[in-house]
């Protein structure tokens, strides 16, 4: 299906770059146990790549700026990158960290948790963003998460504003934010958890999605999309205020499911499609993801999507 695509279309990505060490076992071990049995699998990830890779997927024109390790694990990412079809001119190798790591338990409800080593990730800053200004320039989107400095997000995101860019915020792994930050951001997509801690607000329902949704918006954001796994997506802001159901699909590994969904929602964007017509795109994205292990490994190919 081809998209009438907007002037400047090309979406840039601030992010992580990991190795993903997952393995898949009958249920997450409680403190002190030790779980047998379970298959074990070694995938690239990193929330910043695997939402670089979702986009390159679906279609969209995509450069990545990100920093690994001068290691097995680095070099193996440049390759991939490369071979995805991603803009690695913005890829920084760091001699002196790893690459990132990420160890993560996958139990037979498709239910994971994650341990996350950030290693030459922690070492992406505003200094190395200042080298790369021109992507920003260039971008029609800019798309971050929270697996590098909260410093280097608050740059890009206060840079990319003065230059009237649209910033997508991916707030993951959870942490508070500052105003500097979130006024500077279009649209931000929290999951439930997330939502929570940004806004203050016990969320146990609809109606406290809203009132959670609508206070992130006060805080400055244009736009809130509360994430919500197999019951879709909550959209706010801007005079809208709806609920998008997700596919019903049999999963069988969460781990990238969020990260799917941001990829896909930058690539629908960029086609210049409506924000909801945008998040019926990534939530479909998403679910088809969520029927595969592994985390770059299940994001989607555009047509998959369109057929789904």
């Amino acid at each position: 299906m081809n998209q009438k695509k907007q002037k400047n279309s090309k979406i840039l990505i601030v992010g992580s770059s990991n190795t993903d060490m997952v393995i898949k076992t009958k249920h997450l071990p409680r403190p002190g146990e030790t779980v047998l049995g379970g298959s074990f699998f070694m995938n690239p990830g990193g929330k910043g790549a695997n939402q670089a890779v979702a986009i390159a997927r679906l279609g969209g024109q995509i450069a990545f700026v990100c920093k690994t390790g001068s290691d097995i694990f680095g070099h193996q990412s440049h390759q991939l990158f490369e071979e995805e079809g991603i803009d690695i001119s913005y890829v920084f190798s760091d001699p002196d960290s790893p690459s990132g790591v990420a160890l993560i338990t996958v139990d037979e409800n498709a239910e994971n948790c994650i341990v996350v080593a950030s290693g030459a990730n922690a070492n992406l800053l505003p200094a190395d963003l200042a080298k790369v200004e021109e992507a920003i320039d260039t971008a029609g989107l800019i798309v971050m998460q929270l697996e590098i400095p909260v410093e280097t997000v608050e740059f890009v995101a206060e840079m990319a504003a003065a230059k009237n860019k649209k910033v997508i915020l991916n707030p993951a792994p959870a942490q508070t934010l500052s105003s500097r930050l979130l006024r500077n951001l279009y649209i931000i997509t929290p999951n439930e958890t997330e939502a929570e801690l940004l806004s203050g607000i016990k969320i146990s329902g609809r109606d406290s999605i809203e009132k959670a949704a609508k206070k992130i918006v006060e805080m400055g954001v244009d736009h809130v999309i509360v994430t919500l796994g197999s019951r879709g997506a909550f959209v706010y802001g801007d005079g809208l205020c709806e609920m998008v159901a997700a596919r019903t699909v049999k999963a069988i590994d969460t781990t990238a499911a969020g990260d799917i969904f941001n990829g896909a929602l930058a690539v629908a964007l960029a086609e210049n499609r409506s924000l909801i017509e945008a998040v019926h795109f990534a939530c479909k994205a998403a679910a088809i993801s969520v029927t595969r292990i592994g985390a770059q490994s299940s994001a989607p190919r555009r047509n998959e999507v369109d057929i789904f």
